[in-house]
């Protein structure tokens, strides 16, 4: 079972001046692994690749760069290792010929993320929200820390309607920096 969510990228204007820039916003739909244990080890491991390669650069990048690295991380389900496949694992252009995918029924790095306009609405039938807060830098600054918010489990309305209001309503179970939701949210692991 399959456990869905929307991640909203955004990045606060700086100036209390009516007439600044809006927000920036980047919105994907994840399709499972949405439960927050899996979401916020994601992102901290995403947070970490930017900060070391200094190439955070506001919401649609992290929001494409979050999508670039998650679907690397399910490729190994679909290469080498030992079984009956046609994609190898030192040719990666393997995952781009069609006719290396006729075992695969409808494979999950194809299928695991959307783009999202967030004036169409959410799908409905997400387990979690997410908010990802960037500070507005240049990326010639210094790394700074993200902050995050963290919905229930369904803990907001679930309708085809303008997506901000569903973030809006939502009831959080978190609010803060990425890395406290970390400690509080996830379970060491075993």
């Amino acid at each position: 079972m399959s456990t869905r969510s929307q991640l909203r990228f955004v990045q606060r204007s700086e100036s209390p001046d009516e007439q600044s820039e809006p927000d920036r916003v980047a919105q994907i739909y994840r399709h499972s692994d949405g439960y927050p244990d899996s979401v916020l080890r994601d992102l901290v491991q995403l947070k970490q690749l930017l900060d070391e390669t200094r190439t955070e650069r506001g919401p649609a990048y992290a929001a494409a760069q979050f999508m670039f690295v998650d679907t690397l991380s399910t490729m190994a389900l679909y290469v080498d290792e030992g079984r009956d496949r046609s994609i190898h694992a030192d040719k990666p252009s393997d995952l781009l010929e069609p006719a290396n995918m006729e075992h695969l029924d409808q494979p999950l790095f194809l299928l695991g993320h959307g783009v999202e306009n967030p004036a169409d609405g959410i799908h409905g039938d997400e387990e979690y929200l997410y908010v990802v807060e960037l500070p507005a830098r240049s990326p010639f600054d210094e790394p700074a820390e993200w902050t995050v918010k963290v919905s229930g489990h369904s803990a907001f309305p679930r309708w085809d309607g303008p997506t901000e209001e569903a973030f809006e309503r939502a009831n959080w179970q978190f609010n803060g920096l990425l890395e406290h939701a970390l400690e509080e949210l996830v379970a060491e692991p075993a």
